[in-house]
């Protein structure tokens, strides 16, 4: 029954993390002006643990003390409030002081939000005290209905000084804080600690706008879970993360290392109580340890993925068209070919393609001979060319292009029928692809040349390692010319810091018309970067150098006379573009990966499910359950024979629960009633049962549910504690949520059950007596432990020690050892009370 309760919790869990992850768009504007949207959390953090995530975790003794009461007539039962009471002893004690121990050798964990976690540990004694109060002082063996009320009242009350602390609301509002973005799918959250406020930025949420101080933060009821405003962290944290798997694992390709990336934010990235709770859950119950089930999915998407893109890829269309689409020539090259390939569908069909020119700034006759006809294809053959002829003069003219263009592709069948075939189906079975025009550009080569850059500025990804940048030699390719240049620094550094100095000559042939400069980029792998360097051509002049010296005495023939007056009249100069402006930016592959990467670490996507068919494919599968987050993920292992073993033990509840809607309906709030509906009927026969097996036993209801009952509800909270305590980076996760826990096991588990019952026997005129005995000795007995626990957690906090976790080997025993004995001391002296072996009240 108990793995069936933890079953149903995890679903009931699944939907919580759903609903607390939702999230909504903000406009934050910067001092310049510029505005940026992003994304924060709805739920704000303290009050989501607080309230859903606390009754996630402490559902099952809620509603069995209100089950226990409306199934008995109204009236006070042992079983609810010692399960109650026993379950926090349990929570305070051994789960914290098995958390205390298990974290790795040299290091420690802190709780984080300590002024949420002074606020719950009060009201968590408080509301122990409160029980006593109203059970042995106020008014001894009589709940009033004022009492349970108030008791309940306590509850929200509980959560809004949380709120106020974790808010710095009234008085903290006079309070220093900064913010920050959150290190999952930018969601800001406000972060504790010294008083360094970053330049004044003001942010617009639902139209208003709002300034650094943060007070309209504050009227806000938005949730954000720590609080900080500089976005670029997060980025920078997954940019860090990548760069060091690529050193890491140079071999693999950028989808496996993205896969890698995301496993490994995944895991480092501060996680929810109901997470961990779910992830504890399924490991237990043979379900697999959901991040390394994430990671592995991934991979086998990425590979099924490839495959369908490879089938894609060969359809059932041949499709005709050049390759490349544009072609250079120079004027006195007497022909210039085109190619045109074939690809796709069925290389075995015969297929033909017509083909024309068509005049542009270049004229058939005069610049290129007309040309049309009709390329064919045979069988097996992918590839022709078309030959242009091109006519040579001796005027200086700009440089010119002509088009040709494809048209009219036809398939050639051969065999009975190939008319009717052609005519069905030559549409579906070849067409034009693109390009299917091409351009010729001309170069005249009567003239020296205008060498010039394409453009006036370009640029390029910090990853492209050599950038080439092209110098055009336009209006004439005659002879052979030097053309100078240099790089100079702008915002890019040079020396090797962000590119490498680069001087030298291009000099061109006769007749060549393009050459290519070679600077190295360097590559920091930044997230966001924009630098900028210059490239400048100098003025160009004959390699020939008699045509240009003056006052030479050599004698020159006519013929070369003749080349030289061709040659001034010619002579090499700069065109417009001269100095190229470089803007070296950030990788958008790296940049594009980053931001895919942050979009992949919402959690709620890996508990959450979003059909029944996916919940019954999980319900029958095993996985295999080792929470070692040291391997490498992607590598699925085997599930162990103890993951076999829980699987067939829990397989009827995971049938019968995947039932329950998919946390996808209704934003998870369908899945959440359906469970906590189901949670209360499966206390019910764990009432039953427990109260059964004291009697068969011989032990009474108080005892059965200080020991058995909460230990059986408690099992999944230690196992989510471990987890949490080991992967997140604070406490809070595994510790701070265990006394707000247990205030609010008494205040909504006491609260709820004895207002119902007390307001029934008014109306019946009677009184709703509660025996104050062993429930008030207990009750007394768990504050005082209580008290000597929360004082031994702030002492761990001194630096010889470090933090409330780990620590030192000897205080790290000493810590588990007490508190492990602080609960056997608890169950000895309230077994005993029980058993009237000592005096209670």
């Amino acid at each position: 029954m108990f793995l069936g309760v933890s079953i149903i919790a995890d679903r009931f869990m699944s939907s919580i993390e759903v609903i607390t992850s939702q999230e909504r768009q903000i406009t934050i504007k910067k001092p310049n002006g510029e505005k940026i949207t992003t994304t924060v959390r709805i739920w704000n953090e303290t009050v989501s643990n607080l309230t859903l995530m606390a009754l996630g975790s402490s559902a099952p003794e809620i509603l069995l003390s209100v089950v226990e009461v409306c199934g008995h007539n109204f009236d006070a039962g042992e079983l609810g409030p010692n399960t109650i009471v026993g379950s926090a002893a349990f929570n305070m004690f051994v789960i914290i002081g098995y958390c205390v121990s298990i974290i790795p050798k040299g290091e420690t964990r802190k709780v984080k939000h300590l002024r949420v976690f002074f606020v719950t540990a009060a009201w968590s004694i408080f509301a122990y005290t409160w029980l006593y109060l109203i059970l042995a002082v106020i008014s001894p063996g009589i709940v009033e209905i004022w009492e349970a009320l108030l008791t309940l009242f306590f509850f929200p009350l509980c959560v809004g000084l949380a709120y106020i602390a974790d808010r710095r609301l009234l008085f903290y509002k006079y309070m220093y804080k900064r913010y920050r973005a959150g290190k999952q799918k930018r969601v800001i959250i406000e972060t504790e600690g010294e008083p360094q406020l970053p330049s004044k930025v003001d942010i617009e949420m639902d139209g208003r706008m709002l300034n650094s101080n943060g007070e309209d933060f504050v009227d806000e009821a938005v949730g954000f879970d720590e609080k900080e405003l500089d976005e670029e962290e997060t980025r920078r944290e997954m940019a860090r993360i990548l760069k060091e798997l690529k050193q890491k694992h140079p071999e693999k390709e950028m989808e496996q290392l993205i896969e890698l990336a995301n496993y490994q934010v995944l895991t480092q990235q501060q996680k929810s109580r109901a997470f961990y709770r779910c992830q504890a859950t399924r490991i237990m119950t043979g379900a697999g340890n959901v991040l390394k089930k994430h990671a592995a999915d991934q991979a086998k998407r990425a590979v099924q993925h490839d495959f369908c893109s490879e089938v894609s890829e060969n359809n059932f269309s041949s499709k005709i068209f050049f390759d490349p689409g544009t072609y250079q020539c120079l004027e006195n090259c007497v022909s210039v070919a085109l190619n045109v390939v074939r690809r796709g569908g069925d290389l075995t069909s015969t297929v033909s393609v017509d083909y024309r020119t068509e005049d542009g700034t270049a004229n058939a006759g005069s610049d290129f001979q007309f040309t049309q006809g009709t390329v064919v294809f045979r069988p097996g053959e992918t590839e022709k060319e078309i030959r242009i002829d091109i006519i040579d003069d001796d005027i200086f003219e700009e440089d010119e292009h002509f088009l040709v263009h494809l048209s009219n592709v036809k398939v050639v069948s051969k065999g009975v029928g190939s008319e009717r075939h052609e005519a069905n189906h030559a549409e579906a079975l070849a067409g034009l692809g693109l390009p299917c025009t091409a351009t010729v550009t001309i170069f005249d080569d009567d003239h020296a040349g205008i060498f010039t850059f394409e453009d006036p500025v370009v640029t390029v990804s910090e990853s492209v390692g050599v950038m080439e940048v092209k110098v055009s030699r336009t209006s004439g390719a005659r002879g052979v010319v030097a053309v100078p240049f240099k790089t100079t620094e702008g915002t890019a550094k040079g020396g090797g810091e962000d590119f490498e100095d680069t001087h030298g000559v291009l000099e061109f042939q006769n007749d060549e018309i393009m050459k290519t400069i070679a600077v190295r980029i360097l590559d920091h792998e930044e997230y966001s970067k924009q630098a900028r360097f210059y490239i400048e051509l100098q003025e160009p002049y004959w390699n020939r150098k008699r045509w240009t010296e003056e006052g030479g005495e050599e004698v020159l023939t006519k013929k070369e006379e003749e080349e030289r007056r061709i040659a001034e009249m010619g002579r090499p100069m700069l065109g417009e573009h001269v100095k190229l402006e470089v803007i070296i930016e950030e990788s958008y592959e790296f940049k594009n990966t980053v931001d895919k990467l942050i979009k992949k670490t919402n959690l709620a996507l890996l508990i959450g499910t979003n059909s029944w068919r996916e919940q019954f494919a999980e319900a029958i599968t095993v996985n295999a359950g080792d929470d070692d987050d040291d391997e490498e993920c992607g590598e699925e292992k085997l599930p162990s024979c103890f993951d076999y073993v829980m699987h067939f033990l829990t397989v009827f509840w995971k049938l019968l629960f995947a039932l329950v809607p998919p946390t996808d309906y209704w934003n998870g709030w369908a899945c959440f009633v359906v469970s906590i509906s189901v949670i209360g009927l499966l206390t019910a026969l764990i009432g039953d049962l427990a109260s059964h097996f004291g009697c068969t036993i011989g032990l009474k209801d108080s005892v059965t549910a200080v020991v058995f009952v909460a230990l059986g509800t408690s099992v999944p909270d230690t196992f989510a504690s471990k987890v949490a305590a080991i992967q997140d980076q604070y406490a809070d996760a595994s510790i701070g949520n265990v006394t707000g826990s247990n205030a609010v096991n008494v205040f909504l588990g006491i609260g709820v059950a004895w207002s119902i019952a007390a307001i029934f026997h008014h109306t019946q005129g009677q009184k709703f007596k509660v025996d104050p005995g062993t429930l008030a000795f207990s009750v007394t007995l768990f504050t005082i432990f209580a008290f000597i626990c929360v004082a031994v957690l702030m002492y761990r906090r001194r630096p010889e020690i470090g933090g409330e976790l780990g620590g030192p080997r000897i205080p790290k025993i000493l810590t588990t050892c007490l508190f492990f004995s602080l609960w056997l001391m608890y169950i000895l002296f309230s077994s005993l009370e029980a058993y009237c072996h000592i005096k209670g009240f």
